[in-house]
C-alpha cells in the first residue's frame, strides 16, 4: 500500500483526532461547548501574538478600557520585554507575558483573554523563577504583578516571604524530580524540551 503523504500535517493533531479521543463520547451540545472553548483558546493565542508584536514594535493601541489595549500600552510605557522565558531547570521554567527589572523593581504583567477567574500564583511563580535564575533574594527587591482581563487590571504586590517559599519549593521539587529520574530508565536522565 502506498500511503498518501501529508508532510504538512506531521506533528499536528486535528480536533477530531485519535490522540484527542474524548470527543467520541460527546453529544452535539458537549461538542459545541468544547469546540467553542477551543476556538477561544486559539483566539487567545493570536491575541497574545498580536500584543507581543505591538510591544516589540512599540505600536500603542487606542486608549481604551479593553484589557488588550491597556496591557500593550502599559508594557510599552514601562519598556517591558514580551514573552520572556524564565529558567531554573528543565523541570521548572515558564514564559512571562511581559517583564522588566529596573531600579530594583520587578514588573510582571499577564494578559488573560478568557473569562475564567485567574490567580496571581502564576505571576508569583514567574517572580520566583526570576529570583532563582538571576540570583536575587526576594526581600531585596520590589515587585509589581498585574493581570489584565476584560476591562480590569488587578495589581498585586506579593510578600517577599511568599516568593521565597515558592523558590524553596521549586528547588525541593526539582531535586525530587531529578532523584526520581535517576532511579528510572536512562532516557529520563536528560529530559529537555524538544
Amino acid at each position: 500500500m502506498n500511503f498518501n503523504k501529508h508532510s504538512d500535517l506531521v506533528g499536528q493533531h486535528a480536533f477530531l483526532s485519535g490522540s484527542r479521543h474524548h470527543w467520541v463520547n460527546y453529544d452535539i451540545e458537549k461538542l459545541d461547548a468544547v469546540f467553542n472553548k477551543y476556538l477561544a483558546t486559539q483566539k487567545g493565542i493570536e491575541l497574545h501574538a498580536l500584543a507581543c508584536q505591538c510591544i516589540k514594535l512599540g505600536i500603542k493601541l487606542p486608549k481604551s478600557r479593553k484589557s488588550l489595549n491597556q496591557y500593550v500600552n502599559d508594557a510599552i510605557g514601562f519598556r517591558m520585554i514580551p514573552e520572556q522565558v524564565l529558567f531554573y531547570s528543565f523541570n521548572a521554567f515558564g514564559t512571562a507575558d511581559t517583564i522588566s527589572f529596573r531600579e530594583n523593581l520587578l514588573r510582571i504583567h499577564d494578559l488573560k483573554t478568557g473569562v475564567t477567574i485567574v490567580s496571581m500564583h502564576q505571576l508569583e511563580i514567574y517572580s520566583a523563577l526570576f529570583c532563582l535564575e538571576y540570583d536575587f533574594k526576594p526581600k531585596n527587591i520590589d515587585f509589581e504583578l498585574r493581570i489584565y482581563q476584560l476591562t480590569d487590571v488587578v495589581v498585586h504586590t506579593p510578600d517577599p516571604e511568599s516568593i521565597q517559599r515558592i523558590m524553596d519549593k521549586i528547588i525541593l521539587f526539582d531535586k525530587k524530580i531529578e532523584d526520581i529520574k535517576s532511579q528510572e530508565e536512562p532516557w529520563l536522565l536528560d529530559q529537555s524540551p524538544i
